[in-house]
C-alpha cells in the first residue's frame, strides 16, 4: 500500500471547504462534514477510553470499534458506498452478548460516570449518539446506508454496557437516585 497522505498541510481547506475521498469539496459545515467529523470526534473518545487501563478483552472490542469506525468514516467520505454491513452490526450485537451476560438487570437509570473510564466510556456512548442523530439528519436529504444507521445505534448500547461493566469492575457503579436531587450535597454549617 502506498501513501495516503504525502502532506498534512495542503491548505486546501483554507477557504471554508473540505474534500472528500471522490474528490468533491463541502463546505466545512455541510451536514455530510458535519456527521464525518462527528464520527472522528467518536473515534477520539473512544481512543481517550483505550488509554486507561482494560481489561484485555474490552480493549479489543474498542480497538475493533475503531477500525469500524475508520470504515465508516470511508463509507462517508464516498457518497452512495457501503461499507458497512449486516455482518458488522451482528458484531456488536455478539460483544452486547457477552459483556451484558456478566451484569445485573438495571432497576435504576446508571449515572453517567464511576470510574475514570467508565466516565470516558459514558462520553464516548453520548458522542456516539450524537454521531447517530447527525447520520439520521443526513439520511432525511440523501441515501445513506441503513446498515450504518444500526451500527451506531448499537454500538452506544455497546458503550453504555462496556461502561458499566468498568464501573462495576471498580466497584463505583452508580445508580439514579430520583429522591436524591431536591435539596442538595450541601449542607449549612
Amino acid at each position: 500500500m502506498g501513501n495516503r497522505l504525502s502532506k498534512i498541510s495542503t491548505r486546501t481547506g483554507d477557504q471554508g471547504t473540505t474534500g472528500l475521498a471522490d474528490g468533491t469539496r463541502h463546505a466545512k459545515d455541510s451536514l455530510r462534514i458535519e456527521v464525518l467529523g462527528t464520527v472522528d470526534e467518536f473515534n477520539s473518545a473512544i481512543g481517550v477510553v483505550l488509554s486507561h487501563g482494560l481489561p484485555a478483552e474490552i480493549e479489543a472490542c474498542l480497538l475493533n470499534l475503531q477500525h469500524g469506525l475508520m470504515v465508516l468514516g470511508g463509507e462517508l467520505a464516498l457518497p452512495g458506498e457501503v461499507r458497512i454491513l449486516e455482518a458488522d452490526v451482528g458484531d456488536i450485537d455478539k460483544a452486547l452478548s457477552v459483556f451484558n451476560r456478566e451484569l445485573p438487570p438495571l432497576r435504576e437509570f446508571v449515572l453517567p460516570g464511576g470510574s475514570p473510564a467508565a466516565a470516558a466510556c459514558h462520553q464516548a456512548r453520548a458522542i456516539c449518539r450524537r454521531a447517530e442523530r447527525r447520520l439520521v439528519s443526513l439520511g432525511h436529504g440523501e441515501v445513506v446506508n441503513p446498515e450504518s444507521l444500526i451500527y451506531l445505534n448499537r454500538t452506544s448500547d455497546l458503550l453504555f454496557v462496556i461502561a458499566r461493566c468498568l464501573a462495576r469492575a471498580a466497584g463505583e457503579e452508580v445508580l439514579w437516585q430520583p429522591e436524591c436531587w431536591r435539596g442538595g450535597a450541601i449542607e449549612e454549617a
